[in-house]
């Protein structure tokens, strides 16, 4: 007898570079994972790591410039080291960031909340054994998604040890392509 594993469909949707497509893709999130059967614990974890990335995207990147994706990218997953120096609290030089794109992390994101051409996207889907993996893409922006250790009344710097701490694995993938688009994703154990 042989028997063929299959992985849940997966789900994919753009959101705009804000607020609001934070809020509507952890429903749509929440929704499909519970109309699949998935642990509640699991939802609500994947939900959390949903959420920390979308607002990741739409604070340290731009939106995508277009909705193609290539196939060409540098995979990193978490634990690898990176000998560069930090640009900041948290944040490394992407690959091929002068002086000039540093400044620029002071710049707002985005052009606008919203409008068609600001937009990110939203993946996930469950594997054979349960495990849900979640990703955001955007358009990149001037620094590497790294964990921070920010001060105790900071008020922001903890989403990716978030992530790190619910996610089984997690990792970054950087589009080798002239968009320069980024997937950061996280692997949530089934339960």
């Amino acid at each position: 007898m042989f028997v063929v594993a299959q992985q849940a469909p997966a789900s994919s949707m753009a959101v705009p570079h804000g607020p609001d497509g934070v809020g509507l893709a952890r429903r749509r999130l929440r929704a499909d994972l519970r109309a699949r059967g998935t642990a509640e614990a699991t939802v609500e974890d994947a939900v959390l790591v949903l959420s920390e990335l979308l607002s990741n995207a739409c604070r340290h990147a731009r939106p995508l410039a277009t909705e193609a994706a290539t196939a060409d990218a540098e995979v990193l997953v978490r634990g690898r080291a990176d000998p560069r120096p930090a640009a900041g609290p948290g944040q490394e030089p992407a690959p091929g960031a002068d002086a000039g794109a540093q400044a620029a992390e002071e710049a707002p994101a985005a052009p606008g909340p919203g409008t068609a051409d600001t937009r990110v996207r939203a993946d996930w889907h469950i594997d054979p054994d349960g495990r849900v993996t979640v990703a955001v893409t955007d358009g990149g922006g001037p620094t590497r998604p790294l964990p921070a250790t920010p001060s105790v009344t900071a008020k922001g710097g903890r989403g990716l040890a978030i992530i790190s701490s619910l996610a089984c694995d997690w990792g970054v993938r950087y589009d080798a392509g002239p968009l320069g688009e980024v997937t950061v994703w996280a692997s949530l154990p089934g339960r």
